[in-house]
């Protein structure tokens, strides 16, 4: 048996690597004894051939994994590689390759041919990256599986912040565990029997914000800091960086104006006479969160603060609606501070 994992979202492919390896392990291989893998990017034809030659006269089945053989320099492995392939196709052995390897990438000769045979396999699987909406699916589902809920607007925020899945798994865990301790220190969740019984962890939108640092993050205080400055070119410059990077326009728009609501939030608090430790109460903001603020909200009054948010709702509709696009808008938001 043959089995071929490929493609770009490498956290998926290794998740259900993993889970074949566990059921043979359990099922088949107890002692450890037939399992093997290799680096296929640095791997002979000799030595994956050894791997699935028996490790003794007792072994009946060999799972062999080879990781990123499409990586390998050596052009003559391919098309021998293919030979052997098609002799084991049905045998007892349960080879695995494992490879970032895309069906858009272009392959020629002996590359192609194995990538054309191992895609052909009953058990090949592709791995594509997940489209905004799967994304947000499978981060309900990551949560469920993790015994918490997570809210829509939180796993719509968490999608544009996150860099991979890899990143989302790590952030989730990190969140839920926070959130489970918060639980664990609330008496009222004690049962007759005086042990704790846990409801399940609402991850909502704030705790993302707060809690995430995606790739966004630092970028959007950047760019709010050199509109607040007055630093025209700057922020045109950090604009263009975002938007060339692939950043959704209606996401980067939103976080924009996310920040400029709570400048104006924070910069009202401080006019009030509040301070640092009292606006992060009284607003439920995290400190780090209102610390940023106040060096922004120096730059604005509450009236220009009401006049960019104005303008940014505006572009929010405009863009939506297709009457206008995010770069335009906002260079001529810029252009036009003061």
């Amino acid at each position: 048996m043959i089995i071929f994992l490929y493609g770009p979202d490498d956290f998926r492919a290794k998740k259900k690597l993993n889970e074949l390896k566990e059921k043979f392990r359990r099922e088949i291989d107890k002692a450890g004894t037939d399992f093997a893998e290799i680096d296929g990017e640095k791997a002979s034809l000799g030595g994956i051939n050894e791997l699935i030659a028996p490790a003794s006269l007792f072994s009946k089945k060999r799972m062999v994994v080879v990781e990123n053989i499409f990586q390998n320099k050596s052009a003559s492995i391919f098309g021998e590689l293919a030979k052997l392939l098609i002799k084991e196709e049905k045998g007892e052995n349960i080879i695995i390759f494992r490879d970032s390897i895309a069906k858009k990438d272009k392959l020629t000769g002996p590359k192609a041919e194995l990538f054309k045979f191992l895609i052909g396999q009953k058990y090949s699987q592709e791995f594509v990256n997940l489209s905004r909406s799967d994304l947000i699916k499978w981060i309900k589902s990551e949560a469920d599986a993790a015994g918490a809920e997570i809210s829509a607007s939180a796993a719509t925020l968490f999608s544009a912040l996150a860099e991979n899945l890899w990143q989302v798994h790590n952030e989730l865990e990190k969140i839920i565990a926070f959130k489970q301790s918060a639980l664990l220190k609330n008496d009222s969740t004690k049962n007759s029997s005086g042990e704790k019984n846990l409801p399940r962890p609402m991850i909502e939108e704030r705790d993302v914000f707060e809690m995430v640092r995606g790739k966004l993050d630092t970028n959007i205080f950047s760019l709010t800091d050199a509109i607040g400055a007055g630093n025209k070119g700057q922020a045109l410059k950090l604009l263009e960086e975002q938007i060339e990077s692939g950043a959704a326009e209606t996401y980067l728009l939103s976080m924009i104006l996310r920040q400029f609501k709570i400048i104006l939030r924070i910069r009202a608090a401080l006019d009030l006479g509040g301070n640092g430790k009292s606006i992060a109460s009284s607003l439920k903001l995290h400190p780090f969160i209102v610390q940023k603020g106040i060096s922004q909200a120096r730059f604005f009054s509450l009236d220009s603060l009401k006049k960019i948010i104005s303008r940014l709702v505006r572009m929010d509709y405009e863009l939506k609606t297709g009457q206008g696009d995010l770069k335009t808008g906002l260079a001529l938001l810029i252009a036009g501070l003061k």
